[in-house]
């Protein structure tokens, strides 16, 4: 009788065991959320980012496996602000996920926890570029934006998963030192630089330009999204040389032939950086990569 009892319970207590150490699954937008994601999470997440380094955020495709990986999500965090807005309506609809929902335990819009830049204080339409009513949505650039929103994940994977509060309020604290100690290292070396006039290909570089000190003087797109004429090309041209801009910043994923030309002709470095952290990448790694790139560039070398 007791070994009928023991086969009849054994598989439901290894199913509950199984619950009770289950990760909680978490489809995050952009690389660097999920680096912020992991860094709170640890080993209590389980992360899928849905788009990759290559790809402009603004210009995701709704693949198949991407609606899967958001079909099996408990926590969907974004961007927000509308960057995500051409492609995340189609995989959330398309998941069929209440979890992921808005006004769900599983949403997380990462904008509601930060300041915007930017926003536009006049009617907006399609004549004046990709233009975003809520503001400039490219905020993870500056990383101390990174402290609030990695305290709104944890509070968010707090409310579902209370099991590992403790663990996801230690994650956290670790989180903030190591990066309030990146902080002063990287205030250290961009010093030197502070008001160094700079060109941008998007405007995708306001946050990391206030928090650096540099002044972005000009903008390869004549309007977010609009490639640059011809004339465009030769004001800026003109630009560069009166204000003696030593680089020109841009994400990987632009095409890099106009700022060469500008490069070539006002002698302004091109400074290439990866636009978001990539799937292994912690999210202090991958501002440390963007801010030597952008004081090597300065430095000359």
């Amino acid at each position: 009788m007791r070994r009928i009892l023991l086969s009849l319970l054994l598989p439901f207590a290894l199913g509950t065991l199984g619950q009770a150490h289950a990760k909680v699954r978490v489809a995050a937008t952009l690389g660097d959320l999920g680096a912020l994601v992991r860094a709170v999470g640890g080993d209590n997440v389980d992360v899928n980012v849905l788009s990759t380094p290559s790809e402009d955020p603004h210009y995701v495709d709704a693949k198949p496996d991407r609606v899967l990986l958001l079909s099996k999500a408990d926590l969907l965090v974004f961007n927000g602000m509308e960057l995500e807005i051409g492609w995340l309506p189609v995989l959330m609809t398309s998941s069929r996920n209440g979890n992921v929902q808005p006004g769900s335990p599983g949403y997380l819009d990462c904008s509601t926890l930060v300041s915007p830049k930017e926003v536009p204080l006049q009617k907006i339409d399609r004549s004046m570029g990709d233009i975003h009513p809520g503001g400039n949505p490219h905020y993870t650039k500056d990383p101390r934006n990174a402290a609030l929103i990695a305290k709104g994940v944890a509070d968010k994977l707090t409310e579902i998963d209370p099991a590992h509060a403790a663990a996801y309020a230690q994650n956290l604290n670790a989180f903030r030192k190591q990066l309030d100690a990146r902080l002063a290292d990287w205030g250290k070396s961009l010093a030197p630089y502070k008001g160094t006039p700079v060109v941008t290909y998007h405007k995708s570089w306001i946050y990391f330009t206030e928090w650096s000190g540099l002044d972005e003087v000009g903008f390869i797109e004549p309007k977010p999204g609009i490639p640059p004429s011809t004339g465009h090309v030769a004001s800026l041209f003109t630009l560069m040389r009166y204000r003696k801009v030593p680089v020109i910043l841009q994400e990987q994923w632009y095409s890099a032939q106009t700022s060469e030309l500008l490069s070539r002709n006002t002698g302004a470095r091109v400074v290439r950086v990866p636009g978001m952290a990539t799937q292994s990448q912690g999210y202090l790694d991958y501002m440390n990569t963007l801010v030597e790139a952008v004081v090597k560039g300065l430095a000359g070398k």
